[in-house]
């Protein structure tokens, strides 16, 4: 796998795939080089994504990376700070505990204010501004009221019970209504705390974001996520090979089945390489696999977006239901990401007839001795730094591995040197090294500049080939 910042045997007219990995705001680093890729005219035949880099992927086929990129754009939106926020049953359940809390604590408070009356009582006795009983009398009066026994010792069990009481209400309605079609083993109350994380605001997001590209400027009311996937796959499939639309490849993980999912989009004399129909033991381990987003797996296409955001152990799975005419008979897997299955999106790219890879990662490998940073104390970012960890040691372990097999493809990786920001940071995070706040618009200005810096200058340029009428210039 050529280094970044060497220039590298790259030929515009070879059969050029961009790869784009990453959870969460991995997406808005995406977004920066699609943006210089853009601009600078650099050509891609095909575009695969795995986690937020599929949604990057989806978009970057039918030419509408600027609705990644640009002032309304994806990333740009205020929505995106909701993205993977605590499920709804966990956040009720502490609010609950929190307010049964106060309430049992306001006996204590009432102790505590009698604390500070009777000491600014006596001084404003002393003062000669205190006359009658003073404030000491009407807090006793108070205190004799609140405590008598049809006051605080009669309510506050009853606001206590009220209180967890709806709460735990809520949770058992939210996990029945969260029950999937398979069945699940364990006890009922742990379909109530389900994973921590919920993917479904970055789903449809994801869709809404799509369906403003669409419909351009006509006011019509969003499809259902199923419908539109069906209208972007016969969209993508109708445009292939004209300017702007490219192939798609999308992987995924089948946790039931315990092996990759590959959902792609591809012409026609490719089409045949991915589906392999000979009945041959190789070609049944495909159909296992493999998902053909231009026949009639095309509605999987929303199946490969809601695995692709689903995080392991962060979110739940998502439940897939295949054709009764495919290998897998009409059942119904439960689908994710895995950060580990770049080197199967790789091989697969191989065997398309990819000749060269453009590699986008958001997370940076470790310089060397003396570069840590401190470690995160919070749950979405302790979750972060073991993704992030997980992708670059993905990255590292395909280099060595493409490699070792003197695989015929060359590829190119564009990865940032020191990135701050956590798949799940999308309100941005703290720089211990700048000693300031980044947010996701300079994530996607690191990616822009990085594009430029690691690939289209040195690489490109390199080569002394054209790319395109862009513009090749580093911005700021």
């Amino acid at each position: 796998m050529s280094e970044s910042a060497e220039p590298g045997p790259y030929a515009p007219l070879l059969r050029t795939a961009l790869v784009l990995i990453g959870t969460g705001t991995a997406g808005a680093y995406h977004a920066g080089v699609l943006h210089a890729l853009h601009e600078a005219g650099v050509k891609i035949d095909i575009v695969a994504g795995r986690g937020m880099g599929a949604v990057s992927a989806l978009f970057a086929a039918i030419d509408g990376g600027q609705r990644l990129w640009g002032e309304k754009g994806f990333w740009r939106s205020p929505g995106v700070r909701g993205l993977y926020a605590w499920r709804r049953s966990l956040r009720l359940a502490f609010w609950a505990a929190v307010v049964a809390v106060l309430i049992v604590a306001a006996p204590l408070a009432a102790v505590a204010a009698g604390a500070t009356v009777f000491p600014i009582d006596f001084v404003l006795r002393m003062a000669g501004l205190g006359g009658g009983a003073g404030l000491t009398g009407a807090y006793v009066d108070l205190a004799t009221r609140a405590f008598a026994p049809d006051g605080l010792p009669t309510w506050l069990p009853r606001l206590v019970v009220l209180v967890l009481g709806t709460s735990a209400v809520i949770v058992v309605a939210e996990a029945v209504r969260s029950a999937g079609p398979r069945r699940r083993r364990g006890a009922f109350w742990w379909r109530g705390v389900g994973a921590p994380l919920s993917s479904r605001e970055a789903v449809a997001h994801c869709w809404r974001s799509l369906w403003d590209l669409l419909r351009g400027a006509a006011a019509l009311r969003q499809p259902a996520p199923a419908d539109l996937a069906l209208r972007y796959a016969d969209l993508l499939a109708d445009n292939l090979g004209q300017p702007g639309f490219r192939e798609l490849l999308i992987t995924a993980h089948d946790l039931d089945a315990h092996r990759d999912l590959v959902f792609a989009l591809v012409s026609e004399p490719r089409r045949r390489t991915l589906i392999r129909r000979p009945s041959t033991a190789a070609a049944e381990q495909r159909r296992a696999e493999v998902v053909d987003l231009s026949g009639p797996g095309r509605a999987h296409l929303v199946d490969a977006v809601a695995a692709s955001l689903a995080v392991p152990l962060a979110t739940d799975t998502h439940s897939m239901t295949f054709e009764a005419d495919s290998y897998w008979r009409g059942e119904t897997h439960r689908v994710c990401d895995r950060p580990g299955s770049l080197m199967r999106m790789l091989e697969e790219l191989a065997d398309l007839g990819v000749e060269q890879a453009i590699l986008v990662s958001a997370s940076p490998e470790l310089s060397g001795p003396h570069a840590l940073a401190a470690g995160r104390l919070d749950g979405r970012g302790r979750a972060g730094e073991y993704l992030q960890s997980a992708e670059a040691s993905a990255v590292r372990d395909a280099a060595r591995l493409m490699a070792a097999r003197n695989a015929q493809m060359f590829t190119f990786t564009i990865r940032p040197g020191h990135n701050p920001i956590g798949p799940f940071d999308f309100a941005g995070e703290y720089d211990d090294r700048s000693d300031r706040r980044q947010p996701l618009t300079e994530l996607m200005g690191l990616g822009y500049r990085d594009a430029y810096q690691q690939f289209i200058e040195p690489v490109v340029g390199a080569s002394g080939e054209g790319v395109g009428d862009g513009k090749s210039e580093v911005r700021s």
